[in-house]
């Protein structure tokens, strides 16, 4: 179906609904990379008026990437929910975003509403959307997972704590693990990208990580950010896994790219839960995203890529995972420019995010080649936090050494947590607490000291 539109004395006219979608995004690197954005503002502004007018119920039936074809698409059309959706079924797109921002949107709807929300639909919206629009919606969103601890609670803001090394070296690792215990990160997970993927390896710091914690009794969990297939390989093997990792993207082809499809991702999903290693929960998944993976793989089909982007989680939605993080500025500057880009695109992925019904935290990072700085990334911050956003990283000096990135610090997150009263999980919490690492006000009480107990259980350990 093909779309048009008089502004003044201009006419502009659209193939179909992806082209539409792609004339209506603001502007990004990766879709002038892929040849599918606006040629102009006035372009853009026509798309997004006629995209206003566009019933929802329009993308249950114009698919984006066929359905015999695509196995995130036939995921996304068999798994909507007509009953869920009947309540916003009769608006266009302006229409959805009028209610949304409207008092009758409250958390209680929209979480009922989730589930009858195809990704494209929520894709579209935010197009629509200035900044403050895409903040206001998603604060009034929350989604609640549990493992070893309560990620996402309204008035909480959780990190990854990223203790890489660029030679996996386990005395480095342990010393930022403590580095960012003792600054109250962690409590979203302790996560490690493997400089090496191969088994052993990955065994190795599987075991470091759960016996630090079982040590220490730390109420949260940890990963080693591999191939879901090296995850599940170790599963069988008996480590101690807790969450299981996968990049993902939104078309089966992207997917195809990064070895997996649905069914692997099936088969680790009840790997690990059969595992049974959470206590107040057992939501296993952790899932990565980006802007531009698709179309980085040359798997867009000529979708844009924020749509493309909504779709990937359409797919995590299927498996109720624990974390999702979109690693915003990770790709580099050949599909999110500078720092315009790099904001506008993380406030957008965690609004649709939300709206599906995720557990969303960003990665608020940039690559060194990137026109952005860390200026850009402190108003990224910040607006993500009032956003309700769940969780961010937590990374030495906010400089990761082996991937080579810059993204948050865990003094990042203290800041926040502190200008905004936002303590980390509930359960973490009072372990900080316990550890005689943060007070009930949040101030920290043992700067770069160990605290006795911690201290003692740590020399008993590593036995200096």
């Amino acid at each position: 179906m093909s779309f048009t539109i008089r502004l003044g004395q201009q006419g502009y006219q659209f193939a179909d609904l992806k082209t539409l979608l792609a004339k209506a995004s603001p502007a990004r690197s990766g879709d002038y990379l892929a040849g599918i954005g606006a040629g102009s503002n006035a372009e853009r502004v026509a798309a997004q008026w006629a995209l206003a007018d566009l019933p929802l119920r329009h993308f249950l039936n114009e698919l984006l990437i066929p359905y015999e074809s695509d196995e995130i698409t036939r995921l996304i059309v068999d798994g909507h929910d007509p009953l869920a959706f009947a309540p916003v079924a009769h608006l266009t797109v302006g229409g959805f975003r009028d209610w949304l921002l409207s008092d009758a949107a409250d958390t209680a709807a929209l979480t009922v509403l989730a589930p009858g929300l195809m990704p494209e639909m929520v894709a579209a919206v935010s197009k629509l959307m200035r900044l403050q629009d895409l903040i206001v919606v998603a604060k009034k969103c929350e989604v609640v997972t549990r493992f070893r601890n309560t990620i996402g609670l309204a008035g909480h803001f959780s990190t990854r704590l990223q203790p890489n090394h660029p030679t996996d070296n386990e005395a480095g690792i342990a010393a930022s693990l403590i580095d960012g215990l003792l600054n109250a990160s962690g409590d979203a997970v302790i996560g490690i990208n493997p400089a090496s993927d191969n088994t052993q390896t990955v065994g190795r710091l599987l075991s470091l990580l759960d016996d630090f914690i079982q040590r220490f009794e730390i109420p949260t969990q940890s990963c080693v950010l591999t191939h879901v297939s090296t995850t599940l390989a170790l599963i069988n093997q008996g480590a101690p896994v807790d969450l299981v990792f996968q990049s993902i993207a939104g078309s089966e082809a992207a997917n195809s790219s990064f070895g997996i499809n649905i069914a692997m991702l099936a088969e680790a999903h009840d790997a690990a839960q059969s595992l049974g290693r959470g206590r107040v929960g057992n939501n296993v998944m952790y899932f990565e995203t980006g802007q531009g993976s698709a179309l980085s793989a040359n798997a867009h089909h000529g979708v844009d890529q924020q749509t493309m982007e909504a779709r990937a989680y359409g797919l995590a939605r299927a498996f109720s995972p624990l974390l999702v993080n979109t690693v915003v500025g990770f790709i580099g500057p050949e599909y999110l420019y500078n720092g315009k880009q790099i904001i506008r695109a993380g406030l957008e992925d965690h609004f649709c995010g939300k709206l599906l019904g995720l557990p969303m935290g960003c990665d608020i990072c940039y690559t060194n080649h990137a026109e952005a700085d860390q200026d850009d990334m402190d108003i990224l911050l910040t607006q993500f936090a009032l956003a309700g956003g769940s969780f961010i990283m937590g990374v030495p000096g906010g400089d990761d050494i082996m991937l080579n990135y810059q993204s948050t610090s865990f003094q990042d997150a203290l800041m926040i947590r502190r200008l905004l009263k936002l303590p980390p999980a509930p359960e973490f919490y009072q372990w900080l607490q316990k550890a005689d690492i943060m007070d009930a006000k949040g101030n920290l009480l043992s700067g770069q000291n160990l605290p006795p107990a911690f201290a003692k259980a740590l020399n008993m350990e590593v036995g200096n």
